[in-house]
């Protein structure tokens, strides 16, 4: 397998680029059942969750070209007619379900088996087949599938008992061809929400209130295939402004937005980091020494769970004491014992992470757990002495595109081993 190699110590400088939100596209892929016309998706990330599930609608017949060079994704759905994708494909990533909403929204019916993904704790699909059963669908579930069909969805109200992401995704997506009005309540209000319904809505589609708790969904008859540009990557942009401030860096970050950062743009400006914010463009400088600090991971508007890691990098290297308090996964630590043979001082308790700041890491090889841990070992490789090297980068590259590469442009000694 590849394995990224880090020579920590260099100061960043320069500029990056972000890309688009991969938690974005995925959804937008998987909508783009909903119209059987064309559909373009410009600037996609080129990343490996992007293939999969576009992988996952060819095995269901529908037409997808990827044009890599000029990061455009070409979707043509009306050929679609199979109602059961493919279960090794599915296995392979969570954002799989979300082709459920749609598929029983225009056909009726869908059998698929229960999605994979990164093993960071328990991500129960209930709150997804509540959504579903309450449109009209009846849910059976066995030999480690689910199997919806509805003869017509109604729209109605529905609460949530969590504002999950995925659930909420999944119930629009039904909800947009439903008869009636459907009503979503402790609705999740991440800017990705908001980017699926503004491209539903550019389908044709009658979707109001995302970004909000409650969004309110009248049904239309159909959906046309329309071009779509998706937000950027707050979690991307997020890493690198931590990559500047554990680095002791001064850079330029294009493609962020403010407001979808703004619980990490708070908690680097209270550490000590000094951000200018300029349109699209943020200059991070993190030259300053920095302060430890608390972070309590919550859903939008919270601090991210996806940025955890990352910060509990850049805190193994302030001096003070932190505490981090993850409450979305249970198991979100797993690169805990990874940074602890860098160097880092980290107790865990259950939920609760107490981290000590250290005079230095030390680089050796480590392991990428999952998706952002992968990207946290990067950050301490960064900062450490002598060479870090990161295994299992695959988890890295479901969601960052081209991270040694971007990195080595701002002046990091990084490079790829392929094996």
């Amino acid at each position: 397998m590849d394995r990224i190699i880090i020579k920590g110590g260099k100061t960043l400088k320069g500029e990056v680029e972000i890309s688009a939100a991969k938690n974005s596209v995925l959804p937008i892929i998987a909508a783009s059942i909903l119209s059987g016309d064309k559909c373009v998706i410009d600037n996609a990330p080129m990343l490996e969750d992007v293939f999969v599930i576009s992988d996952i609608l060819r095995s269901v017949s529908a037409d997808i070209d990827i044009d890599t060079s000029n990061r455009k994704i070409i979707i043509d759905t009306k050929s679609v007619c199979d109602v059961e994708p493919c279960s090794e494909l599915v296995k392979k990533q969570r954002a799989s379900f979300l082709i459920m909403g749609p598929m029983i929204s225009r056909f009726g019916r869908i059998r698929v088996s229960l999605p994979g993904g990164c093993n960071i704790g328990t991500r129960p699909i209930d709150l997804h087949l509540k959504g579903l059963n309450a449109l009209g669908a009846e849910i059976n579930i066995g030999h480690g599938y689910v199997e919806a069909i509805a003869k017509k969805l109604i729209g109605k109200k529905i609460y949530l008992d969590f504002p999950s992401v995925g659930a909420t995704e999944n119930i629009m997506m039904a909800a947009v061809l439903a008869e009636g009005e459907t009503t979503i309540e402790n609705a999740a209000e991440e800017p990705e929400i908001e980017d699926l319904a503004d491209f539903l809505n550019k389908m044709g589609a009658k979707v109001i209130g995302a970004g909000t708790d409650t969004i309110k969904i009248v049904g239309v008859k159909e959906l046309k295939g329309i071009t779509h540009r998706p937000i950027y990557d707050r979690i991307e942009a997020g890493t690198f402004m931590v990559a500047a401030a554990i680095t002791k860096s001064l850079i330029k970050i294009k493609g962020a937005n403010e407001q979808h950062l703004r619980p990490v743009i708070a908690k680097l400006i209270e550490m000590g980091v000094k951000i200018d914010i300029k349109g699209e463009t943020l200059i991070i400088d993190g030259t300053n020494n920095l302060n430890a600090t608390d972070i309590k991971t919550m859903p939008y508007p919270g601090f991210p769970t996806d940025m955890q890691s990352q910060m509990m990098s850049l805190l193994c290297t302030v001096e003070g004491t932190s505490l981090i308090a993850e409450t979305i996964f249970e198991n979100r630590y797993m690169h805990v014992s990874e940074m602890k043979r860098m160097g880092a001082n980290i107790k865990v308790d259950g939920r609760s992470a107490i981290v000590q700041g250290v005079n230095k890491l030390t680089g050796c090889e480590v392991k990428a757990t999952d998706l952002r841990a992968g990207a946290a070992l990067v950050l301490c490789g960064l900062a450490a002495e002598g060479i870090t090297s990161v295994t299992d980068v695959y988890h890295i590259d479901r969601g960052y595109v081209d991270i040694e590469k971007k990195l080595k442009c701002l002046g990091a000694d990084i490079f790829r081993q392929e094996n």
